[in-house]
């Protein structure tokens, strides 16, 4: 993802995140096996506190790439994003750090859109494309107000309902490292190209996990780009051949959670038109 992944990083960066400086967090990203590595001048316009490391042999799943990392990172506390197309509004870190402090077991999660007017695996076949989204981006004259995202977007399906609806999954998930290590870390067993189910099974098995409190960030927010992905950007619809996975897994059928959630957060202007 040579176009994509380099936004992503400069969205997690210290000069874009708003009220946190480089040596509040480390940003380690994981190769899982890209055929080109990540351009050397995008790393370092990112800022000080980026590691790279490179899974040799690796796997279609990101599932052993996210663990690796789990196990690298250097905090008592980790966010995992497992798609590196993915762009952040400028609260997440801040607002991340402060989540992590609400309880002695804190699950912080964010809610995902997709750029365009609607979900890329329906836009796409409208004509939407790499192109017509750089043309977006650049109305909103990104990065200098990383807010206004929220006008150039749509809800990801998995929570569409917005803040206040089910929310099935977080494409920016914190927690103590130690939650994450009671968890197993992210399910290898997840084998399937791009996951399939293993960003919403790890999100499921922690909102199980005992005496935990879920902290949802409002007005905050990760935006996925369009990279031709395995499930959000294939016109081919391979939800049955996922879920059948996660029963063969789990041994029952995928469910929503439902748990209370804590909200933390602002709500931005341009953000008003999802709740």
């Amino acid at each position: 993802m040579a176009r994509e992944a380099p936004r992503t990083l400069l969205s997690l960066s210290p000069a874009y995140q708003r009220g946190v400086r480089a040596d509040d967090y480390e940003i380690l990203v994981v190769d899982n096996g890209s055929r080109e590595p990540m351009a050397p001048a995008a790393i370092d316009a990112a800022g000080p506190n980026v590691r790279v490391h490179s899974m040799d042999e690796a796997p279609p799943s990101p599932a052993a790439a996210v663990n690796r990392g789990l196990a690298l990172a250097r905090g008592t506390s980790v966010g995992v994003v497992v798609d590196g197309a993915r762009i952040f509004t400028p609260g997440v870190v801040r607002h991340a750090l402060l989540g992590l402090r609400l309880d002695d077991r804190p699950i912080v999660a964010t809610l995902a859109w997709h750029l365009g007017a609607e979900h890329q695996s329906r836009s796409v076949a409208r004509g939407y494309d790499q192109a017509v989204e750089d043309a977006l981006l650049e109305s909103i004259s990104w990065p200098e107000d990383g807010y206004r995202l929220f006008e150039i977007a749509a809800l990801a399906g998995s929570n569409a309902g917005g803040w206040f609806g089910p929310l099935a999954e977080s494409c920016g998930l914190f927690m103590p490292k130690a939650l994450f290590d009671e968890l197993g870390g992210y399910d290898e067993r997840f084998d399937l190209p791009g996951g399939g189910l293993l960003n919403l099974d790890t999100f499921v098995r922690a909102c199980d996990l005992p005496a935990t409190r879920l902290v949802v960030l409002l007005g905050e927010g990760s935006f996925h780009q369009l990279h031709g992905g395995s499930s959000s950007n294939s016109r081919i619809d391979r939800g049955p051949e996922f879920h059948d996975q996660y029963v063969r897994i789990r041994g029952k059928p995928f469910s929503i959670p439902t748990k209370d959630r804590t909200y933390l957060g602002t709500l931005p202007p341009a953000a008003a038109r999802f709740v």
